[in-house]
């Protein structure tokens, strides 16, 4: 293998010098350059060999290096595994002995006193600074609290940073800073004070004249207060009242404890409304002046362009007193309500007063407590988070009671006539009571803040009363149908006693005094929901049904329950001119349409036994046979008729008086319907008729007929079909005595012609209320139509 590679070697090496010589020595003259070709080549020889050398000699000293580190690698191994072989050996020997504990053990009280040590000096320094800050506020006081403001500040958030250390609650150290920060925020508060009180002394406050102007020291006292509290009201999350209205109030509020937070005789219950609230108004309205013209200005210079520009209780001098006054006040009010919840009584008025108290206190000192959206809640919102489902028991009972006194007394259900004039409706006592009654529970609550107040009042109260009253109309035409039904007679029973109660007018009163009662609530409610309050409460309504709605199935809701079918329904949006009391004044018009309708019918019945003898005794081909026909001022009224029309006349006249005009015009429209197909179809159309006798029914009919218009103006036009059945009931055999020429065989062959033709005739006679059909019904009532005497 050697020898053919150096053969091959070789070969190649002569090739390469064949090429390069036949590329130099290519004719004769390039034998000239032959001696620098070789002197050439002898240097690239040259060059070569000595590149080569270099490279044999780093190639030696890389073998070298790989030689000396592969040694010093196989030590470096050697002295690790000796060194792990000895870790091994300690560990052993390590864990087979209880050195190291004890080591640690004997340690720990050292390092537990080095670190208690520690902690001590942080500490010291910690408390040297406390004192430190504490000193330097006191120093500016009382010249200059609002350079004391700075290291209380400081000391102020020193505090604060302890406290939110976590795993350091309950530190002494945390809570001897907090002290000592609140402790120096009392005593510069106590310096400030105690600076102004000693001015007020002076001027023998509040022994001054409320027309008086402060002087320049008392004002720069108040303003030194003022600028030592402005960062913590300027910071607070609540309302804060003002530090010199405070010092000033001090003796305002000192009297009114000796007076009403004492064992004297005006803190008792009867005299908070006599003494109390009187006092509490005339004092603050005393100093409203006095405050506004001294205080306004410097006000109005310190919280104008603060954040709390937008608060009255901060820019009103005024409106800082109250906030000053307030507490005391409502210490009392508290301690009234804890003894009023034992007297159910007194608690009821209370709650009235004291909502009246706040009203007074928003109109007249125009006072929104810092809230000038929603307003100031008043005292009674206090009383009402605690004690509201105590009153509002209270009040229910008392309404309740009410109610049922009403509804028992003797003249509940009879009609008040001198409710409203002629042409109103009249209701029954007991309807214009519980309208009182209700109206009386309004003024109750009408005052309270809280929705879900309001609607308890409304639902549990006003709407029950209103369900119970109408339960009562109802039942009371349930009754009247069992008495005055067949059916009803013989499943339910009835006495002779309610029976009797029915006679004459008996019916009529007992439907009438439904439909007054049911009238006036209906339309009572309907302009409430039209008053400012029930309008508003219904917008309110609307727009907490509609968030519930937007956040969760708001039919779900416990208080939807309640409010279905008692207010119209706000989830799907209700009407733009629905009012909150429409689902009741539905159900009162609903009884109210039922009463009138049995009133018609009471009426018809009544008319239907009147008209008996009338209709069935009557003989119309001889009454009248010896009147003489060219005379008609001779005729009479009918004598079977003297009684209908006497009837007619009473409930006539007993329904103007207790019906209004509306009322009366549409249930008098539909009996006076049913009066007229009883005379038509037992009379006109039934019975035989000579000329005398449709004479006198034609004077009959006349006498009724002015008889409903002297009731009802144009009332007799709803009998318009029977008065142009008499009038073709008289048409005259004689030509010239008929209308128009008509005579009683002409009219009588144009009818029977055709239709045409007969309508044609009634045109003519200018009978529009009848057809063809009835005109021949009534000529064929005529006795000489049907005798065929001659004409």
């Amino acid at each position: 293998m050697t020898t053919v590679s150096a053969t091959s070697l070789g070969t190649s090496l002569d090739t390469r010098v064949e090429d390069f010589l036949d590329d130099r020595l290519q004719s004769t003259t390039d034998l000239d350059t032959l001696d620098n070709l070789l002197a050439s080549v002898e240097s690239q020889r040259n060059q070569l060999q000595s590149q080569l050398d270099d490279a044999i000699k780093e190639l030696d000293d890389a073998r070298r290096t790989a030689q000396e580190q592969q040694t010093s690698l196989q030590a470096r191994i050697q002295t690790f595994h000796e060194l792990q072989d000895s870790i091994d050996v300690r560990v052993k020997v390590a864990a087979a002995s209880n050195a190291p504990s004890e080591a640690i053990a004997r340690l720990q009280q050292p390092l537990k006193k080095l670190e208690a040590a520690n902690l001590a000096q942080k500490y010291l320094v910690l408390v040297q600074d406390v004192e430190r800050l504490r000193a330097e506020a006191r120093a500016h006081l009382p010249a200059n609290p609002t350079s004391a403001l700075e290291p209380y500040a400081r000391l102020k958030g020193l505090a604060m940073k302890l406290k939110s250390v976590e795993g350091c609650d309950g530190l002494h150290i945390i809570h001897h800073v907090e002290k000592v920060t609140d402790a120096l925020w009392s005593e510069m508060k106590a310096t400030m004070s105690a600076e102004l009180e000693a001015v007020l002394s002076k001027r023998r406050w509040p022994r001054v004249d409320p027309q008086s102007q402060m002087d320049d020291e008392w004002i720069m006292c108040f303003e030194k207060l003022l600028d030592l509290q402005f960062p913590e009201v300027v910071n607070s999350q609540s309302i804060v009242s003002l530090l010199p209205f405070d010092v000033m109030a001090k003796v305002l509020i000192a009297e009114f404890r000796f007076h009403f937070l004492s064992d004297k005789p005006t803190s008792s219950l009867q005299a908070v409304a006599s003494h109390c609230f009187p006092w509490f108004l005339s004092t603050i309205d005393k100093w409203e002046g006095f405050f506004r013209d001294n205080l306004g200005q410097l006000l109005s210079s310190k919280f104008r362009y603060s954040p709390l520009a937008s608060k009255s209780v901060y820019l009103d001098p005024l409106s800082a007193l109250v906030t000053t006054m307030i507490p005391v006040m409502q210490e009392k009010v508290n301690a009234v309500a804890a003894e009023a919840v034992k007297n159910p009584a007194y608690l009821s008025g209370f709650i009235s007063q004291l909502m009246g108290l706040d009203e007074d206190i928003r109109t007249r000192f125009n006072y929104d407590g810092g809230d000038p959206d929603r307003g100031w809640p008043g005292l009674a919102a206090d009383v009402l988070d605690q004690h509201f489902e105590t009153w509002f028991q209270v009040e229910r009972d008392f309404a309740l009671d009410r109610f049922e006194k009403i509804m028992e007394s003797p003249e509940a259900r009879k009609i008040d006539y001198d409710y409203a004039i002629l042409g109103k409706m009249k209701p029954t006592f007991a309807a214009v009571r519980i309208l009182d009654l209700l109206r009386s529970v309004t003024v109750k609550y009408e005052r309270l803040r809280k929705l879900k107040h309001k609607i308890r009042f409304l639902t549990d109260i006003q709407l029950d009363i209103l369900d119970g009253y109408h339960d009562r109309l109802r039942g009371s035409l349930e009754a009247y149908q069992s008495m005055t039904s067949t059916i009803g007679r013989t499943l339910h029973g009835v006495t002779k006693e309610q029976l009797a109660a029915l006679e004459g007018t008996g019916a009529l009163e007992t439907l009438c005094k439904v439909i007054g009662s049911a009238d006036r609530i209906a339309n009572t409610l309907s302009e409430w929901s039209d008053e400012g309050f029930f309008a508003t409460l219904w917008e309110e309504l609307q727009a907490r049904d509609l968030k519930r709605s937007s956040q969760s199935d708001f039919g779900s809701g416990a208080n939807q329950v309640d409010l279905q079918g008692r207010v119209p329904d706000t989830s799907a949006g209700a009407d733009a001119e629905s009012g909150i009391f429409d689902e009741t004044v539905a159900a009162y018009l609903k009884r109210r349409r039922a009463a009138e309708e049995l009133l018609v019918g009471a009426l018809a019945d009544s008319h239907s036994k009147a008209f008996r003898s009338y209709i069935n005794q009557v003989q119309w081909t001889t009454v009248g046979e010896t009147a003489v026909l060219d005379d008609q001022s001779q005729l009479t009224v009918t004598p079977e008729l003297d009684e209908p029309l006497h009837i007619l006349k009473r409930n006539l006249d007993f329904s103007s008086k207790a019906l209004s005009t509306a009322s009366f015009r549409r249930v008098w429209h539909d009996a006076l319907e049913r009066l007229q197909d009883t005379l038509w179809n037992g009379v006109l159309v039934r019975q035989s008729f000579t000329t005398l006798g449709a004479a006198q029914f034609s004077h009959d009919g006349s006498t009724i007929f002015a008889l409903v218009d002297r009731y009802i103006p144009g009332g007799s036009a709803t009998l318009t079909t029977l008065r142009e059945g008499i009038l073709l009931l008289n048409l005259p055999t004689a030509t010239e005595e008929g209308p128009d020429g008509v005579t009683l065989k002409e009219a009588s062959d144009r009818a029977y012609t055709n239709n045409n033709e007969a309508r044609t005739l009634l045109e003519e006679l200018g009978l529009g209320a009848l057809t063809p059909m009835n005109a021949r019904h009534v000529l064929e009532r005529r006795v000489e139509n049907n005798e065929n005497i001659g004409w």
